[in-house]
C-alpha cells in the first residue's frame, strides 16, 4: 500500500517538475534568442489542456496500434520512475527502459502513416547507435564502483566522494545523452524542424497529452539519474538546483547551436562517446 502511494506521488512529482523544467528550458532558449517566450508554466498548461481537447485520428493510422503505443510510452517512463527515484534499483533496468523507448519512438512514427512520422521512424533506427553513451557510461560506472545498483552507487559515493571528480568524462558522455533528448537539440534528428514534430506529428487530443506527460517524466528521470550517479546522495534542494542548472545549460546550447544533419549528429555522438570512454579507462586503470 505504501509502495503504491510512493509510486503515485513520485510520478506526479516527475510530471509536474519535468513540465516546469521543460518550460524553463523553452524560456531560456527564447531569451537567448532575444524573444520573450512563453511563461515557464506554459508546457504544463499545454499538457493538461490536451487531455480535454477533441481527439482526431488519421485515416492512414494503424489502429489500435496507433493508440496503444502512446500508452506504452507512458508506462515505460513510469517504470523509469519506479526503478529510479522510488526503489533506486539496477541501471540495467534503466538501460532496458531506454531501449524500449527507442522501439516505441520508432513504432509511434510508423503507426501513423504520416510521411513525417515515417521519416522520423527511419531516423530513430539510425539514431539507435547514439545510445552508446548510456551503455558506455553504465559500464564505466560499474568498473569504478563494482555495482550497477543505484543505491550501491550512492553508498560508494558517500564513502569515496562524487564520481564527477573521479570519472568526469563519463559524466560528459551522459550529459551528451541528456542534450540529445532536450527539446530543439542539435542532435534531435527524430524531431527535427524539417519533420514538423516527427513521430508526434499526427497525434492529437488526449494522445498528445499522454505524449507530453511522458516527455516531462522522461526529462525528470534522466536529470535525476545524471545527478545521483555523478554527485551522489544530495539533498532535495541541491537536486532541484542541479535540475534547473542543467535545463538552463541545455537551453542555452540548443538556442545557439544549429541542428546537425543525421549523419553528422550520429558520428559526433559516437566520437564523443569513444574519446570519453577511452579517456576514462585510462584514468581508472592507468
Amino acid at each position: 500500500m505504501y509502495l503504491m502511494a510512493d509510486i503515485l506521488i513520485n510520478v506526479i512529482i516527475a510530471f509536474l517538475a519535468g513540465s516546469l523544467l521543460l518550460g524553463l528550458h523553452r524560456k531560456i532558449m527564447a531569451r537567448v534568442q532575444l524573444r520573450p517566450g512563453p511563461p515557464v508554466i506554459q508546457y504544463l498548461l499545454h499538457s493538461l489542456k490536451f487531455f480535454f481537447k477533441e481527439s482526431s485520428f488519421p485515416k492512414t493510422a494503424s489502429m489500435p496500434f496507433y493508440v496503444s503505443i502512446i500508452f506504452i510510452l507512458a508506462v515505460v517512463w513510469i517504470v523509469g520512475v519506479i526503478v529510479g527515484p522510488v526503489t533506486e534499483n539496477s541501471l540495467l533496468i534503466i538501460f532496458a527502459v531506454y531501449a524500449i523507448y527507442k522501439i516505441v519512438e520508432h513504432n509511434a512514427g510508423s503507426s501513423s502513416g504520416s510521411p513525417y512520422g515515417k521519416m522520423s521512424c527511419v531516423r530513430a533506427v539510425l539514431s539507435a547507435a547514439t545510445e552508446l553513451p548510456l551503455f558506455a557510461a553504465i559500464a564505466l560506472i560499474y568498473f569504478k564502483t563494482g555495482t550497477l545498483n543505484i543505491s550501491g552507487i550512492l553508498m560508494y559515493q558517500s564513502i569515496h566522494g562524487p564520481l564527477i571528480s573521479s570519472i568526469p568524462l563519463a559524466a560528459v558522455m551522459l550529459f551528451t545523452l541528456l542534450l540529445t533528448k532536450s527539446p530543439y537539440s542539435p542532435f534531435a534528428i527524430t524531431k527535427g524542424k524539417d519533420l514538423v514534430t516527427g513521430f508526434e506529428t499526427e497525434h492529437f487530443g488526449f494522445l498528445r497529452g499522454f505524449l507530453m506527460m511522458s516527455e516531462s517524466i522522461a526529462w525528470y528521470v534522466m536529470l535525476w539519474l545524471f545527478l545521483v550517479l555523478f554527485f551522489g546522495p544530495i539533498s532535495i534542494i541541491w537536486l532541484v538546483i542541479g535540475m534547473v542548472l542543467i535545463s538552463v545549460i541545455t537551453g542555452f546550447i540548443n538556442a545557439t547551436t544549429p541542428m546537425l544533419n543525421p549523419n553528422h549528429s550520429v558520428m559526433t555522438q559516437i566520437t564523443i562517446c569513444f574519446v570519453c570512454f577511452v579517456g576514462t579507462i585510462v584514468m581508472i586503470f592507468i
